[in-house]
This record gives C-alpha cells, sequence and structure tokens, in this order.
C-alpha cells in the first residue's frame, strides 16, 4: 500500500467516520491482519479522494448502490449516510436517491434503506431510539 494514499484515506475517513480504522481493526483485525489500512487506503485514499467527482457526489452514488442491493448492506448504508451529511447532502437529497432505487433495487429494498436512513437521521437529532 502506498503511505501517501493510506495517510490520505486516512485523513478522510477520519474526517467522515472517526474511528472507523480503529473499529475494523478490533473487529478483524486477529483475523485478517492488515483489512482495516486496506479499507483506508484503498476506499477513502484511492477511491473518495479520486479526482472527477465531488465528494458529495460520490456519497450519493454509495448511498443509491448500496440502497439498491438491498437490506444486507444497512451498516454500510447507514456509515455511508452519516458520511454523506457530512459531505454536505440534505436530509430530501437522501430520501430522492433511495427512492429512485426503488426502481432498479426494488420497493423492499428502498423502504429498508429509508428506515435505515431514518435511523441516521434521529441519531443526528439525538432522537435514537
Amino acid at each position: 500500500m502506498s503511505d501517501r494514499t493510506t495517510d490520505i484515506g486516512r485523513q478522510l475517513s477520519e474526517q467522515l467516520n472517526p474511528g472507523m480504522e480503529d473499529a475494523l481493526n478490533a473487529r478483524y483485525g486477529h483475523l485478517l491482519p492488515g483489512m482495516a489500512e486496506g479499507v483506508v487506503d484503498f476506499a477513502y485514499g484511492r477511491q473518495y479522494a479520486r479526482p472527477g467527482l465531488s465528494l458529495r457526489d460520490r456519497y450519493l452514488a454509495t448511498i443509491a448502490a448500496l440502497a439498491a442491493l438491498g437490506g444486507h448492506t444497512k451498516p454500510q448504508l447507514k456509515v455511508n449516510i452519516a458520511g454523506g451529511r457530512k459531505a454536505g447532502l440534505t436530509q430530501e437529497e437522501i430520501a430522492e436517491v433511495i427512492w429512485q432505487m426503488s426502481l432498479y433495487g426494488g420497493f423492499p429494498a428502498a423502504i429498508n434503506a429509508l428506515n435505515a436512513a431514518l435511523e441516521v437521521f434521529e441519531e443526528e437529532s439525538g432522537n435514537s431510539r
């Protein structure tokens, strides 16, 4: 892994998803040494930090893809909705892109994704269930 992209990825992941690398290490490090650093390097340092799309637009695309994939992506969807909010997406934009995915992932996938979004929005406002 490149130290430069890892450093860029680490800075971006800490800005958008504080503690993610440590959480991945704590959960999976004993099974997959280096996995957390690999996620930081590739996902954040090589993908999210790329030129060509704004960070905001990358989150919109990620949320759409995870919503279309269905309910089994809920943990990742919630992380990316929270990151998208930090990157400037509004609740309405997130809801609209999720609902657009009802055409491609189906109504159950979109409704599950909307429920995940509501959980994130409630956590943001301090009204978590």
